[in-house]
């Protein structure tokens, strides 16, 4: 049966649209190979998409992320959701994402007069190696836990406070102590200095509080730096999922290993739950366990994922 002239258009601009849409050819290339005029190919096109025999969708990954944002904050009852765009499957590219986007947060929101509680490890490190310098006047740093060692497993604690303190124009406040006592009389002998007690005061008192979660894997960073025998290392994975200014928790977000948590030095998980900003940096895989358990544990009221870990986060939800 001979097609129509109608039936005839119909095919025409299908066929142009097939190699403009399809093959990526270029409205000359078209009218070249199907040795048509090049307006013509245009009115083939506009004809396709008037009457609907092509339809464009328009995907706004920013859009699909500002949604993520809002559900995180009404499923965990957060003040703020970030959740940054990102596909690295390279987890130390990844965090270096979240610490460029949560150095140019802070830019935004840190005022005057703010007091910083800052934690240490590797994406911290990432946070304190993009800041550039600010502007916020009389803003004061401290550290959120003890940062000295008992092995030459660096955990950055020195350099992040450097960084923050030369941003900020200001003189950190370091807390020169292990993070964690090989027992409680030498804590809390320590814990009755006045300048110590000081402080763990400022620790406990920030308004804002950046921090990230560890994992209880054998090649988590607290388990390199000496603080635990093996026993004391098996018993505190056996029995939590994730720790933050290490304080260990299990997946309610509770208080895993409470005699490790009393020779432990720095803010309380608790106290964490007080602050104007109780920022929470962290993403990935190995960390998902841990950050659903603080989520769970209500001990951060801002968020900054990336968002895989974001679309898992409301699948557990």
């Amino acid at each position: 049966m001979k097609k129509t002239a109608s039936e005839k258009r119909i095919a025409e601009s299908i066929r142009v649209a097939r190699l403009y849409y399809e093959s990526g050819l270029g409205q000359a290339e078209i009218a070249q190979k199907l040795s048509i005029s090049r307006p013509t190919v245009s009115r083939l096109l506009q004809f396709a998409l008037d009457e609907g025999y092509v339809q464009i969708t328009i995907v706004d990954p920013f859009s699909s992320v500002q949604n993520l944002e809002k559900t995180l904050e009404e499923k965990f009852g957060l003040k703020e959701a970030h959740v940054v765009y990102t596909k690295a499957s390279d987890y130390h590219e990844l965090t270096s994402e979240l610490g460029k986007f949560t150095a140019d947060y802070l830019t935004k929101t840190v005022k005057d007069g703010d007091l910083i509680g800052v934690s240490w490890g590797k994406t911290m490190y990432q946070v304190a190696a993009h800041l550039t310098n600010q502007t916020a006047q009389n803003v004061r740093i401290v550290e959120l836990k003890g940062s000295v060692t008992y092995t030459p497993t660096p955990v950055y604690g020195e350099e992040i406070l450097m960084k923050f303190s030369q941003a900020f124009h200001t003189a950190p406040n370091v807390l020169p102590l292990p993070v964690i006592f090989g027992n409680q009389t030498t804590h809390d002998i320590v814990m009755e200095d006045r300048h110590i007690k000081r402080l763990i005061d400022m620790g406990r008192d920030c308004n804002v509080a950046l921090f990230t979660v560890g994992t209880v894997r054998d090649d988590a960073l607290l388990f390199q730096t000496g603080y635990f025998t093996h026993d004391e290392q098996a018993e505190i994975q056996s029995r939590a999922i994730g720790d933050i200014c290490s304080r260990f928790y299990d997946k309610q977000g509770r208080v895993a290993v409470p005699e490790i948590n009393r020779r432990t030095v720095g803010v309380q998980l608790e106290d964490l739950k007080n602050k104007e900003k109780s920022i929470l940096v962290a993403g990935g895989k190995r960390k998902f366990d841990a950050i659903l358990g603080a989520l769970t544990g209500g001990y951060t009221n801002c968020l900054i994922t990336d968002i895989d870990t974001a679309h898992q986060l409301l699948e557990e939800a």
